[in-house]
């Protein structure tokens, strides 16, 4: 349920205000003073603060601007006469300003629509980073069985709220099947937020789930919501689930079954609406037997069981996969590259493919940049296999996985070779001399005698 605060000193308007807000079907809690209500912001999050222009000899602009601090997504409508108080509420940050003679119908137009403004900059902020093709039934591709498999078991599962725990290699594409399960369900229009859990420490990742309250720990100057809260009304995905320590497991259970948890260094009981799908490359059944997962989180997540293929388990894909890449990267990256030689097409059907769908972009990607005509040969693609590697060292074999590694080694060898001459080091790697300028920025490859040039 949306929490709205009142903050208005004027009893008429205030107890106004509120049944405006409680005919919306909100939890309204009301504030006397300018200092009570800064009081409540600095507690907790709320969706929307109604705020009169001066309450209780406190500016409303400063309830609009710690309001607007302590959480982006709050919105905020002031209250008053109009004027020059209205546009000053208006640059700090406040949705709408509402004179205090409208009506109760009309106030709680005002509110309905900062409440759908709110879900929409929601929903945009969860889509920000998509790449998914419209065209496209789920925002993924894939001919294959085994895909088709993937796309029946989204169809299913998406329209219910149960738990679904995403499974497979690094880099074959779980967020993306757990995204289109978010799309295609009923929560579509509300978050859907995304968690690394392999990518913080402990306790700093219970504060990213839970949020913390000012003063929570050293360094926390201001409140925090969590991503749990964030998901609020829509869908949490916990990727790399399998790397939570057991007593970060045992929070997130808890918040799981009763969808409700406190924030680090605070008592009050926040409760959630929140679909949980999460994801790992690592076998729980195993972490489980020993004692590095808890089996109940495992059997709250395990309600729907998806298996996510690697590549080489359906090579039907990698062509359309890789051409889709390639029509991407060469309208991002302005280049000239219309399709793969048939010896590159038999190269990419034939590589094991360690690293997956992940791999393959980064593959297609490097190839249209280091393509100098309009199809991608083999040497464009520099697959190594590392299986079919000789008088290869353990550490150049991790190398040879990552792509970004391999990159690097072999700019920064042919810059040694060409005494750091970049036109030159271009001509040993059959590029232009573009195409090494860029690939000497993306990398951060610097020399003295290039800042000396500049100077």
């Amino acid at each position: 349920m949306k929490n709205i605060l009142v903050a208005e000193e004027d009893r008429s308007l205030r107890d106004g205000f509120v049944q405006a807000a409680s005919r919306g079907g909100y939890k309204v809690q009301v504030a006397q003073s300018g200092k009570e209500a800064l009081e409540k912001i600095d507690k907790q999050v709320f969706d929307l603060v109604i705020a009169g222009q001066r309450v209780g000899g406190s500016e409303g602009l400063e309830i609009v601007r710690k309001a607007r601090a302590g959480n982006s997504g709050t919105m905020v409508i002031v209250t008053g006469e109009g004027g020059q108080a209205a546009v000053d509420a208006m640059r700090s940050g406040a949705f709408d300003f509402v004179q205090s003679s409208l009506s109760l119908d009309a106030i709680e137009l005002k509110i309905q629509r900062a409440m759908e403004h709110q879900k929409l900059l929601s929903r945009l902020s969860s889509m920000a980073d998509r790449h998914i093709d419209p065209a496209r039934p789920h925002g993924l591709l894939g001919p294959s069985p085994a895909m088709r498999e993937v796309f029946r078991v989204i169809d299913k599962v998406a329209a219910s709220s149960a738990t679904v725990l995403i499974q497979g290699e690094t880099g074959t594409g779980k967020e993306r099947v757990a995204e289109a399960i978010h799309q295609a369900s009923p929560r579509r229009d509300g978050p859907f937020v995304r968690m690394n859990c392999a990518s913080l420490p402990d306790n700093l990742l219970e504060s990213e789930l839970f949020g913390h309250e000012k003063g929570a720990f050293t360094g926390a100057d201001q409140m925090r919501t969590g991503r749990f809260e964030l998901a609020n009304d829509g869908t949490l995905f916990l990727d790399e689930v399998g790397n939570m320590s057991l007593s970060t497991q045992a929070k997130v259970l808890r918040a799981i079954q009763n969808q409700e948890f406190e924030r680090l260094g605070g008592s009050r009981t926040i409760k959630v609406d929140v679909r949980i799908i999460a994801a790992t490359n690592v076998n729980l059944e195993t972490a489980i037997k020993e004692g590095r997962f808890r089996e109940d989180l495992y059997y709250r997540l395990n309600v729907v069981n998806l298996q996510v293929p690697s590549l080489r388990e359906r090579r039907e894909d990698i062509l359309p996969l890789a051409e889709h890449f390639l029509k991407h990267f060469a309208s991002e990256l302005l280049r000239k590259v219309r399709t793969f030689s048939p010896e590159a097409v038999k190269a990419l059907q034939e590589y094991r493919w360690p690293g997956n769908v992940r791999e393959l972009e980064n593959t297609v990607e490097r190839a249209v940049l280091m393509c100098e005509s309009d199809s991608i040969r083999p040497q464009d693609l520099t697959l190594v296999d590392p299986q079919h590697s000789i008088n290869m060292t353990p550490q150049l074999a991790v190398d040879l996985l990552n792509l970004e590694s391999l990159e690097k080694a072999a700019l920064m060898e042919a810059l040694k070779r060409s005494n750091w001459i970049q036109k030159e080091a271009a001509k040993l790697l059959g590029v232009s001399s573009r195409v090494m300028n860029y690939k000497v920025h993306k990398h951060g490859i610097t020399h003295d005698r290039w800042s000396k040039n500049r100077n």
